[in-house]
């Protein structure tokens, strides 16, 4: 009934050449016309929430001790084995701060700080020094504008400048409430006058909605970015708007060098696997096709463009050309005569003779694509399950991956199982008929030649040792499922930067010459020698319950006193070796070094001498609110009624550490203080809830990975049970790609690629693309078993037939993958990495394992003498 079913839709094609054409094109007009009439917007890979107790608590944060809105951004000035302290070097800076005060449109996007840096607390000593020098009764106090700072910095010399920078440095100085300290590397030496490094930050606003990106501000950072690169000799601004800025031109890039290479190799390998022009030609008809298909779905869906997407064309190109050589050789196979058979059919037996025999044009493509559609069928519908079941996922993004690939996916089946097949016939008729040009060629594998010697070679190797093959992709498979279990699932935003590109790409002519990106060893270079500020840079830790219990602040300066800072911690630490946290501890401390009543009250309340209370923190709390509410309104909230409800810490933390670390170190330190003290503490803020989404995400999408094998299985189950009444096969067609996986997995983990949210959406490829292969196996093996006379010929035609046109697809395909290994940015070497082993794992698996288990079953079928339902 299928293979009925299978005929009477190649028949329809065939003999409709011309009206198929005609439909198709004008199909795919109309869906192509939603690339004009849609709107797609940039996107991003997205954010989503999710319920748990750090959400909650960042939400609590948010409520009652409010957000900060600015934007920030980092300056960094170094000279390596030199100093960044000199007069010159400080003027430069401040230089700089008057020229983009200048620039109207970026001036615009300054907070109140504006920039804050090391060299605007030296040059405010130096006006400090002056105005006190000037008059004999109390100093001007006032904030000193741009311009007196870089006067009173000019009119000193250089050793003027070294003697200010000993005293700004003394820890008794007064800083005008900067800690001069947090703009120098963590190696950075007390009381020293140098240094080889120094930050400053840029603070910004924007007045863009809360759900979109600060679009002026990050454009502002850019032109600063060229400014600082313009006035130094080595320093660098960090923050999103250039992190942004370097990736997307290093994906811009990427292109630019791969899309020549990528076309070349795709070429070569269509041109070696047809041998003819006229079928490349078509085959890129076809894919061409498939493209202003996903155009048209991107537009009339409306869906934003993200980072993510790019994946799509290349999985849909390397998809096209593997159902592109499964019809055409498969036709060309049938024009050659491998297919022959007795059809029982005697409408097609008289088309066939009317045709001049079932070797003509139109008899060939009728009997290959009768062959062969239902598998592509079963095909698009098992791949396209494996990408849909990313639908459950929470990040709009993926969401939209999975229904673009989707879509393109069916654009895949109607280009090469609708129009190639209709559009080959009519041109193969027309060169031959009018031109006389024979259109017969041999198919892929099938000639003499090192591709048939090769494909000969597995055939010998199944017939002989059927079970060692299997053994052994066990072995492995199981090797790589041990190595998936230890495989870092960890997400590193710092991973997504882009890396500078190699010499040799740098030698390429002018258009294809990339740029230099060092926003990679940038992240690093801050995540190891500096305190960052801004987005990523800063965790917390939400303490609810008696917060005035003398016991919370021991149990605060305990776990802080625990924090490790060595060079496996996440926490930042500042010069002196402190941990990076502010606390209610700290807020006591510093308003004790400044105010006397704060210090008068906590010497009072201090019955141990070990420089905390322990009594009445209650009254010392007010004693503090009283002394300094904005410092201690950051770290404590009180009610109206003035009761005091909770107490938060603010941790620094490295922002080239992963998000899965930093959430650990910080609710290692909140279980600290949780175990000394009568309260609950939660490790909250951004990096945290951003571990808590990704580990969210990752659990949703290997659901999706076990909804898709099952409803695969079941799918292939029901198939082969409807065609071939058989509840095995199923199964045996799914274990070569479950073993793929495997393999997938392990080698991901020996390379050190993470299986994060990002390539656990990639390897669902694997799945794709291997039940697709699979299947083709699987159908063509069956589909022999019942033509050839013997085990050993149904299994040769098989491996040499579809095999051919599998590895033809297989190398085509890995290579246009592969080449991506080649970009510049990370996500997309790791995509070319990962979808490229896919591939060559998949066709490895379904060439050599499925037809050994295929061999297996047959044996035992013959042993025990069993039919039917086996």
């Amino acid at each position: 009934m299928g293979r009925s079913l299978a005929d009477r839709y190649a028949d329809a094609i065939v003999s409709h050449g011309k009206l198929i054409v005609l439909l198709a094109l004008v199909l795919t007009a109309v869906v192509a016309a939603g690339a004009a009439v849609g709107e797609s917007e940039e996107g991003e890979i997205g954010q989503f929430e999710t319920d748990s107790e750090e959400t909650a608590a960042l939400e609590e944060i948010d409520e009652t001790y409010g957000t900060d809105d600015r934007v920030v951004s980092q300056l960094v000035v170094r000279d390596e084995g030199g100093d960044v302290l000199t007069r010159d070097s400080l003027l430069e800076g401040l230089y700089l701060q008057r020229e983009v005060r200048e620039n109207e449109s970026v001036n615009a996007t300054l907070a109140d700080e504006g920039f804050v840096g090391l060299e605007n607390v030296v040059a405010t000593g130096a006006v400090f020094e002056d105005r006190a020098a000037e008059t004999e009764g109390p100093p001007d106090t006032s904030e000193p504008t741009l311009e007196e700072q870089i006067e009173a910095l000019e009119d000193r010399s250089d050793a003027e400048v070294e003697a200010l920078l000993a005293d700004v440095f003394d820890p008794d100085a007064d800083n005008r409430g900067e800690d001069p300290y947090e703009f120098l590397p963590s190696d950075y030496e007390p009381g020293s006058t140098t240094a080889d490094a120094r930050i400053g930050f840029l603070f910004q606003v924007d007045e863009s909605d809360d759900d979109e990106d600060p679009e002026a501000a990050y454009a502002a950072q850019v032109e600063i970015d060229g400014l600082v690169e313009e006035r130094f000799d080595d320093a660098f601004v960090f923050g999103q708007g250039v992190t942004d800025e370097a990736s997307s031109n290093a994906v811009g890039d990427s292109f630019a060098i791969i899309t020549p290479v990528a076309l070349v190799l795709v070429l070569f390998a269509l041109g070696v696997a047809y041998r003819d022009v006229v079928d490349v030609l078509v085959s890129l008809v076809g894919i061409g096709v498939v493209m202003a298909w996903l155009a048209g779905i991107l537009g009339w869906l409306e869906i934003p463009t993200s980072q993510l997407l790019i994946a799509v064309p290349f999985l849909l190109i390397g998809l096209s050309i593997d159902y592109s050589l499964h019809v055409i050789m498969r036709s060309r196979e049938a024009r050659a005569g491998v297919l022959e058979r007795d059809r029982g059919d005697a409408v097609a037996a008289d088309d066939a003779a009317a045709d001049g025999g079932d070797r003509t044009v139109r008899n060939g493509m009728r009997l290959g694509l009768g062959g062969v559609v239902l598998a592509l069928a079963a095909a698009t519908f098992s791949t396209g399950v494996g990408f849909l079941s990313n639908v459950v996922s929470p990040l709009p993004a993926i969401r939209d991956f999975a229904i673009l690939s989707a879509g393109g996916i069916l654009a895949t089946f109607v280009a090469f199982a609708v129009l190639v097949p209709a559009l080959k016939v009519e041109i193969d008729e027309l060169l031959e008929n009018r031109f006389g040009i024979d259109r017969r060629k041999d198919p892929f594998g099938r000639g003499a030649g090192p591709v048939n010697r090769a494909l000969s070679g597995v055939v010998a190797v199944v017939r002989r040792a059927p079970l060692a093959v299997v053994a052994v992709a066990l072995l492995l498979a199981i090797g790589g499922a041990y190595g998936a279990a230890g495989i870092d699932t960890e997400f590193n935003q710092a991973d997504f930067l882009p890396e500078d590109a190699p010499e040799w790409a740098k030698s390429l002519p002018e258009p294809l010459a990339p740029d230099t990106y060092t926003i990679s060893d940038d992240a690093a270079y801050l995540g190891e020698n500096f305190q960052e500020r801004g987005e990523g840079s800063q965790t917390q830790v939400l303490i609810r319950g008696d917060v005035t219990d003398p016991a919370t602040l021991a149990a605060i300066e305990n776990g802080t006193a625990g924090i490790d800072g060595g060079e496996g911690g996440t926490i930042a630490v500042g010069p002196g070796g402190e941990p990076a946290v502010e606390s209610p501890v700290t807020a006591l401390r510093d308003a004790a070094s400044e105010n006397a009543s704060v210090a008068a009250a906590l010497e009072e309340r201090d019955a141990d001498g070990d420089g905390l209370p322990d009594e009445d923190l209650a009254g010392l709390y007010d004693e503090l609110y009283e002394a300094d509410e904005e410092a201690a309104s950051t770290v404590l909230y009180r009610t109206d009624s003035g009761a005091y409800e909770t107490a938060r810490m603010l941790v620094d933390v490295r922002g080239d550490a992963s998000a899965q670390a930093v959430a650990d170190d910080t609710r290692a330190l909140a279980s600290a203080i949780e175990s000394d003290a009568p309260v609950s503490a939660v490790a909250a803020g951004g990096p945290v809830t951003s571990a808590v989404v990704q580990d969210a995400l990752l659990e949703t999408l290997v659901q999706a990975f076990v909804v898709t094998l099952i409803v695969v299985l079941v799918f292939l189950t029901v198939l082969y049970w409807v065609r071939h009444r058989s509840l095995s096969l199923g199964a045996i067609a799914l274990a070569p790609v479950v073993a793929a996986l495997a393999w997938l997995l392990g080698t991901m983990a020996l390379l050190d690629v993470p299986f994060n949210s990002e390539t656990a959406v990639i390897t669902s490829l694997a799945i794709g693309l291997g039940v697709d292969y699979s299947i083709h196996v699987g159908e063509r093996f069956v589909d022999e078993s019942g033509r050839q006379d013997s085990l050993q010929d149904a299994l040769a035609a098989t491996i040499t037939g579809t095999g051919g046109a599998l590895l033809g697809s297989a190398l085509t395909t890995a290579a246009g993958f592969g080449v991506l290994a080649l970009a510049l940015a990370p996500p997309l070497q790791r995509f070319g990495l990962v979808t490229g082993l896919s591939i060559v794992y998949a066709f490895v698996a379904c060439l050599t394992v499925l037809p050994c288990l295929l061999v297996v079953r047959e044996r035992v079928l013959e042993r025990f003498g069993s039919t039917g339902s086996v």
